[in-house]
């Protein structure tokens, strides 16, 4: 039986050749283009010198200024006379300050009698945690016990900072906040001295500031029966809220 088909125009009888022809063709592409340099081309900068009209410029007038002459040196005399030296010169003597074994010194006593010696009292800060008799602030007078008065006192305090709190106009614009720790001084006479203030900003320091400084006067604090500067510190948190 013949077959249908003529084997020479069959079209897959040489696609195995037509295919390494292309893939041989693909591949030496592939190795030329790995090949090719490229080279940037050199860029030029073209430099620019400005140049000015010349310059004129006005020559000064200057003026001599004549003086006159220095007068002409004294002339010497005609004779020169030579006085011949006779006064007698008197040696001066001068005496030694050193002393000698010989002198005497006198012993200098001093009496202790004849001396002021005054006492200086120490001014002593005692912490507020440790303090024997902490200061009472106004209000808290009718408490008995230590332990309530140092509560009381706290509890006076943040009332006095809720009271007086204004936050600063600036710092609000600015949108700053924190906590300033401040620390400070109840005198023996019950005052509030040595305000120290460490918080994020100038402002906010001020204002903490501010506000311990108006403290009323309270009771000062005793230890060993003797008033004496009590130690007190507390952090003042500036917050906004929305």
């Amino acid at each position: 039986m013949k077959p249908k088909k003529n084997p020479n125009v069959e079209i897959g009888r040489n696609s195995s050749l037509y295919f390494m022809i292309g893939l041989t063709s693909v591949l030496f592409m592939t190795w030329q283009s790995f090949e090719v340099k490229f080279y940037e081309e050199e860029s030029k900068v073209s430099e620019v010198v400005q140049l000015t009209d010349e310059l004129k410029e006005d020559v000064p007038i200057t003026e001599m200024i004549r003086t006159a002459p220095p007068p002409p040196p004294p002339s010497a005399p005609a004779v020169i006379e030579i006085v011949e030296d006779v006064e007698d010169v008197k040696e001066t003597i001068i005496e030694s300050t050193e002393s000698s074994q010989e002198t005497f010194i006198e012993d200098a006593v001093v009496r202790i009698e004849d001396v002021d010696v005054e006492e200086v009292e120490e001014d002593v800060v005692v912490p507020f945690a440790i303090i024997e008799y902490v200061p009472v602030f106004p209000g808290c007078e009718g408490l008995q016990t230590q332990a309530e008065r140092k509560a009381c006192f706290n509890e006076k305090v943040q009332e006095h900072i809720r009271a007086n709190f204004n936050y600063p106009p600036s710092a609000l614009e600015m949108g700053i906040t924190g906590r300033v720790y401040v620390q400070f001084v109840i005198d023996t006479n019950g005052r509030v001295v040595g305000i120290e203030k460490r918080g994020p900003d100038k402002l906010l320091e001020q204002e903490a500031g501010r506000i311990i400084a108006a403290l009323p006067k309270v009771k000062p604090g005793e230890q060993r029966g003797k008033p004496v500067s009590v130690k007190y510190s507390i952090p003042i948190n500036f917050i906004m809220q929305n």
